[in-house]
């Protein structure tokens, strides 16, 4: 059995340095993470948000979102996460936005989405789920930028049926 042993080193005819194994020559890509979440909303547009159990950034507030998974959509992702994080079933209405955020290697994907059930409760990752109008929202205690740049974007596009 052979072992894999791997450099960083430039590949012929790319343009960026590589893991590249030194017995098969497989190229390890590392390519950036894709985030898919939603600003869900209920009844008087109040807005559903969790608060981490999880770090980073754990006892902050944030939307309910994640990482996706192979073979899922980032519908289907942003309805998972709504689920396990706030044990919500929603109604996906429209994409809302998408963060390119290259420190990090993400592409976040945002969705407005309404309740489509009226429970909710915390799921494993969240220590709280609660309910805010936009007056009501915890901002110094958002977990993340992208939180902050989804719940304006919301806010800015709020009643309208398409996006810009």
């Amino acid at each position: 059995m052979t072992s894999l042993r791997f450099e960083i080193t430039r590949p012929d005819g790319d343009d960026r340095d590589r893991q590249v194994c030194t017995t098969c020559g497989f190229v390890n890509y590392v390519n950036p993470k894709i985030v898919a979440g939603s600003v869900v909303t209920a009844e008087e547009g109040r807005i559903l948000m969790c608060r981490r159990a999880i770090e980073p950034r754990k006892g902050f507030w944030t939307l309910p979102a994640g990482f996706m998974e192979e073979r899922e959509t980032t519908r289907e992702a942003a309805m998972r996460e709504a689920w396990e994080e706030a044990r919500a079933r929603i109604a996906i209405d429209a994409l809302l936005a998408v963060y390119d955020i290259p420190r990090i290697s993400q592409v976040q994907m945002m969705f407005r989405a309404t309740l489509a059930e009226p429970t909710f409760a915390a799921g494993p990752e969240s220590l709280e789920v609660a309910l805010f109008a936009w007056d009501e929202i915890p901002w110094k205690e958002l977990a993340f930028p992208s939180v902050v740049w989804a719940l304006r974007h919301w806010d800015a596009v709020r009643g309208q049926d398409a996006f810009v």
